[in-house]
């Protein structure tokens, strides 16, 4: 067993336990979080390292020292990991890629909007608009 210096095994259980508390919070309505259709719609990265900032930033200042703003400085990282990996990743492996499929195709049926499409579109848009000589 590892003896670790900093508790994080500790400190890990308990943003387990916060992440976990997110699920069955105001932050999932119909199972479904807004976080996946901003993500969904090719914003996650941005949105993450966002909040990572705002919530960081608020550290120490609006509510004094709130251990709860560094908990979801933590949070955004792990959601901003996850989206690193769906976006960087050439190989995702198991039946992970098939439920994330899968999630992806039920968000778009609630939604009534395909946000893979937008984001395709946006994104030739910026780059035409940033590269114009870009082929």
């Amino acid at each position: 067993m590892i003896d670790y210096k900093y508790r994080e095994d500790e400190l890990l259980e308990e943003l387990k336990q916060y992440i976990d508390a997110t699920y069955g919070e105001h932050y999932s309505q119909n199972k479904f979080q807004a976080t996946e259709f901003i993500i969904d719609g090719g914003h996650g990265m941005g949105f993450c390292i966002g909040n990572i900032l705002k919530y960081a930033q608020r550290y120490g200042k609006k509510d004094g020292f709130n251990r709860k703003d560094l908990t979801k400085v933590l949070h955004y990282a792990m959601i901003a990991l996850y989206v690193h990996d769906e976006e960087h990743s050439d190989d995702v492996q198991g039946d992970s890629a098939s439920e994330d499929q899968n999630r992806r195709d039920r968000v778009r049926e609630l939604s009534g909007f395909d946000h893979a499409g937008m984001h395709s579109q946006n994104k030739e848009k910026v780059q035409r608009l940033y590269y114009p000589n870009h082929e």
